[in-house]
C-alpha cells in the first residue's frame, strides 16, 4: 500500500510540477515578455467579473489603454456583454481554462476539453477564436505543449499578488512603478472570486493601477495588447 501510494506521487509528480518547471525552465513556446521597448503588455486573469470588469474597461477607455483578458469560459458565458465590449474596444481575448482549474489535475482529455470549451464560447460571442493561452497559475502538465500547439502559451515577466488585499494596499503600486517597462508583460486580476483570492481585491487593485498608467503615460511608455505584439 505504502509502495503504491509512493508510486501515484512520482507519477502525479512527474506528470504536473517536474513538467511545469522544465517547460517554463526551457522556455518551450512559452512568451514572457513582448519584443518592443518601453512597452507593457498588460494581461488580466480570470474574469469577466460582472463589476469589476466593467470597471477596469472604464477606466482603460478613459486612459486610451488596450489590454488582454485571459478569460474563464463560465464566466464569459454569464457575462458575454463584456465579452463583447472587449472586442469592440480593441483588446485581445486569451483562454484561461472553461474552470478555474489547474492543468496539474486535469488529466490529457480534460486539459482538450477545457480549452475546446472556452475557446468555442469566445466563437459564439465575438465570432471569433484565440490564439492565446494562459493555464491558471501558470501551472502546465506532459501533454500542455501537444494540446496546446495551436496557442500561443503565455506567462508574465511580472507577478504582483494583486489578489489579495493587504498586497494590493501595502505594495501594490509601489511594485508597479519600480517594475520594468521593456517589453514586460504584467498580470493582474479583475476577480477575486477565485480559491485562494480576496473578493475586494480587485477594488484596490484598479485604485493602483489608474494611478500606475497615469504615470506611466505622462513617462511615454506604451501599452500593447499581446495582438500587437506577434
Amino acid at each position: 500500500m505504502v509502495g503504491l501510494l509512493i508510486l501515484i506521487m512520482v507519477v502525479f509528480f512527474i506528470y504536473s510540477i517536474l513538467s511545469t518547471v522544465i517547460i517554463r525552465w526551457l522556455n518551450v513556446k512559452i512568451s514572457r515578455r513582448v519584443p518592443h521597448e518601453h512597452t507593457i503588455a498588460l494581461t488580466f486573469d480570470d474574469g469577466p467579473h460582472p463589476f469589476y470588469t466593467r470597471a477596469l474597461l472604464d477606466l482603460l477607455k478613459k486612459h486610451g489603454v488596450k489590454a488582454t483578458f485571459f478569460v474563464v469560459g463560465e464566466n464569459a458565458e454569464r457575462n458575454p456583454e463584456l465579452i463583447k465590449r472587449m472586442q469592440a474596444e480593441g483588446h485581445a481575448l486569451g483562454l484561461h481554462h472553461y474552470r478555474h482549474v489547474s492543468s496539474w489535475f486535469l488529466s490529457p482529455i480534460g486539459l482538450k476539453n477545457q480549452l475546446e470549451r472556452t475557446n468555442a464560447v469566445l466563437k459564439r460571442i465575438t465570432g471569433d477564436e484565440t490564439y492565446l493561452y494562459r493555464p491558471p497559475w501558470g501551472h502546465l502538465n506532459l501533454f500542455s505543449l501537444w494540446f496546446t500547439k495551436r496557442y500561443r502559451i503565455v506567462i508574465w515577466s511580472h507577478i504582483f499578488k494583486d489578489w489579495k488585499v493587504k498586497e494590493c494596499k501595502e505594495h501594490l503600486l509601489h511594485r508597479l512603478k519600480h517594475a520594468d517597462s521593456e517589453g514586460a508583460v504584467f498580470v493582474l486580476h479583475d476577480n477575486g472570486a477565485m480559491l485562494g483570492a480576496d473578493e475586494e481585491a480587485p477594488r484596490y487593485m484598479l485604485e493602483s493601477l489608474e494611478t500606475f498608467i497615469e504615470d506611466a503615460l505622462n513617462r511615454n511608455i506604451r501599452f500593447i495588447t499581446l495582438d500587437d505584439a506577434s
